[in-house]
């Protein structure tokens, strides 16, 4: 079950999109979606390729025909079906994956190209000292590192102080290094401009660093909308769960409140006795335990640089069971064959109703 957003005032949001549905032919790529940008906010539009999260942003910008619900940006209403202000004149800043720098012109005269009020050379000047290009303002395009192409194309984007960014996939083309460093880059300079932001991705650890609030999206729908921490630690639906992280599942009935399952007991709230449900369990859920009440027998333990994983057999009285996986953090290597105690952090296992017969 999907969780709604509530638009609350749209006049106080920089952006507002209510109830947007989008077809291409046949095809419902979006399907009444709703979300919020609030002023100095940055939120991340979540969800795997093809669940229409681009074609929203494009609706948003203007790049695409609006062809259900509205939109508003500060407070104006941009779009409504069969009407709509161009994309030029809804004050919104674009950045796209490629960054779409223009390869004739330099660094300078890329930020400078959407700025209309007198002043725009020093505007341009004040964006790239802001983003750190300043050296580079007589370069051109080609002559860039694809960090230095982003941070132009950052700056191009709030040098005309847009009403809002939209961001569509900004970090993908860059490698996993640079993208970190580039990242964290980016949401300062966010952060300073004070504009409000929406941006896409498909990286839930990305929107977990960048986001104040992420909106998960799944099959052109809204999943869940709330903090990282919420969204992690709350998720509404199994899909939200596995998104952000790998999980242990298994499957039981509730009974007196709660599922029996080789980890442990799980509460079960607001599920009635006999409910059929999976539950999820984080490998940071389990933990190591004096107490031998549930063992597992260490299968391999590998060490990925802040964490270590271990993969578990857990054991019954029939001998090894369930394959489980444990993450700990920093340096835990147990020796293959050694039997480990386990207790379990039950704030971080959710149970989820199996739809349909089981």
């Amino acid at each position: 079950m999907a969780v709604a957003e509530d638009l609350g005032d749209s006049a106080a949001a920089r952006l507002v999109v209510e109830e947007v549905s989008h077809r291409y032919g046949k095809l419902l790529v979006v399907d009444g979606m709703s979300l919020t940008v609030g002023d100095g906010e940055i939120v991340c539009l979540l969800g795997p390729s093809g669940c229409g999260k681009s074609t929203l942003l494009r609706v948003a910008a203007g790049l695409e025909p609006l062809q259900e619900g509205r939109v508003f940006i500060g407070g104006e209403l941009v779009a409504t079906p069969g009407r709509a202000l161009p994309p030029e004149a809804r004050g919104v800043g674009l950045v796209f994956q490629d960054y779409a720098l223009f390869p004739h012109l330099n660094v300078l005269q890329n930020v400078e190209f959407g700025v209309r009020e007198i002043g725009r050379r020093g505007r341009a000047v004040e964006m790239l000292a802001r983003v750190g290009m300043t050296d580079y303002a007589a370069s051109y395009p080609h002559e860039l590192s694809g960090g230095e192409q982003q941070r132009v194309a950052l700056a191009r984007a709030l040098a005309p102080t847009p009403r809002v960014n939209l961001l569509d996939e900004p970090f993908s083309g860059l490698d996993t290094r640079l993208r970190h460093r580039v990242r964290d880059e980016v949401l300062h300079i966010l952060k300073e401009s004070g504009t409000g932001t929406l941006m896409v991705t498909h990286d839930p650890e990305e929107a977990m660093f960048m986001a104040d609030r992420i909106t998960v999206m799944r099959a052109g729908r809204l999943e869940q909308v709330g903090t990282p921490s919420e969204l992690y630690f709350s998720p509404a639906t199994a899909f939200v769960a596995e998104l952000f992280g790998e999980v242990n599942r298994c499957e039981g009935r509730v009974e007196g409140g709660q599922v029996a399952t080789p980890f442990g007991a799980v509460p079960a709230r607001d599920l009635s006795d006999g409910t059929a449900v999976e539950v999820l369990i984080r490998p940071e859920a389990l933990r190591q335990s004096a107490e031998m009440t549930r063992s597992a027998t260490v299968e391999a333990a590998r060490l990925l640089g802040r964490t270590s994983l271990i993969h578990l057999a857990l054991n019954t009285n029939s001998g090894p069971g369930v394959h489980a996986h444990m993450r700990v953090p920093g340096r835990f290597l147990p020796p293959r064959g050694m039997t480990l105690g386990l207790e379990l952090d039950t704030t971080q296992a959710f149970v989820f109703p199996i739809l349909g017969p089981k």
